[in-house]
């Protein structure tokens, strides 16, 4: 989520103030009806891109229709100025950045929700469709597994920013750089030989996990040194798995690379380390149709 300016006040809502469910039934207010919602999403963006991957894994493109936004937000203030009239029709005097990811109600034409954990496990949950042939992204048994995988992409996340910080003092990089590549070699190992991160079939962990890895080739590397990046790309069962996503129809198809490299050059004020020439994955030679970019 875009960090909200400090000049917002405390009375009016953050984006990650939004914070509305889908529930089971009438009584919670939002209930799960096909084509009542629909996701403003920009796939550049990680936290849309994992959106968008849960929204296609479950197949709802029938049930819950997606808006596509622009890869770079074309707001003054940061946010996307298709998203400003939802965000003032939920907001009175709505100062912040109207950012995406947004989860929105025709039928009233305001915000359900911004906060990316809620809305992904709500589809999950509540539009993941009934019966046999079902994708079911929480399986049970898998809770401890899933929390681990989430840890270690949130160490990923941030020790591989922290690593790639200009300025500062060169052991705590150093210790950063040890703790992603700490973190990619226990994601190394839970892959083992399965074909997906906790067993034989997708879950919400594969979203995190590819989006993670997403992002570490095509954003951060650009900060970190080329002796970095090969010991990233060191991990072969990892980045084999990233790779054989990308050509799955859930995946590859929202790899929006030119959007994600306008977005990260339009907002980074670091500078670029010898890292950014040396791509992990050549994504663009995997993605369905060879067309890297947004779907339809």
């Amino acid at each position: 989520m875009s960090a909200t300016p400090s000049s917002i006040t405390p009375s009016v809502p953050s984006p990650s103030s939004f914070r509305g469910r889908i529930g089971c039934d009438a009584r919670s207010g939002h209930y799960p009806v096909p084509r009542r919602y629909r996701l403003h999403l920009s796939p550049a963006c990680p936290h849309c891109l994992r959106i968008a991957v849960t929204h296609s894994l479950l197949g709802l493109q029938d049930v819950l229709p997606v808006v596509h936004l622009p890869a770079v937000p074309d707001g003054p203030d940061g946010g996307h100025a298709a998203l400003r009239p939802l965000y003032e029709a939920s907001a009175h005097h709505y100062a912040g950045p109207a950012a995406a990811p947004v989860l929105s109600e025709d039928w009233t034409g305001r915000i359900v929700s911004t906060y990316t954990p809620d809305i992904l496990r709500d589809l999950a949950l509540h539009f993941g469709g009934q019966g046999r042939g079902r994708v079911v992204l929480h399986p049970p048994g898998t809770e401890t597994g899933a929390e681990a995988v989430e840890r270690l992409c949130e160490t990923v996340g941030e020790a591989a920013q922290s690593a790639g910080r200009p300025g500062g003092d060169a052991a705590a990089r150093e210790t950063s750089l040890g703790s992603l590549i700490g973190a990619l070699g226990s994601l190394e190992e839970l892959l083992g030989f399965r074909l997906w991160v906790l067993g034989d079939e997708p879950t919400a962990a594969d979203a995190l996990l590819w989006v993670t890895l997403v992002r570490l080739d095509t954003v951060d590397r650009w900060h970190l040194d080329a002796a970095a990046v090969h010991r990233i790309a060191g991990h072969p069962r990892l980045w084999a798995y990233a790779r054989r996503l990308v050509g799955h129809r859930a995946f590859g198809p929202h790899l929006d690379l030119d959007g994600i490299a306008r977005r990260h050059h339009a907002r980074c004020r670091g500078l670029e380390a010898a890292g950014a020439a040396v791509q992990i994955l050549d994504w663009a030679a995997h993605v369905p149709g060879g067309n890297p970019s947004r779907p339809d």
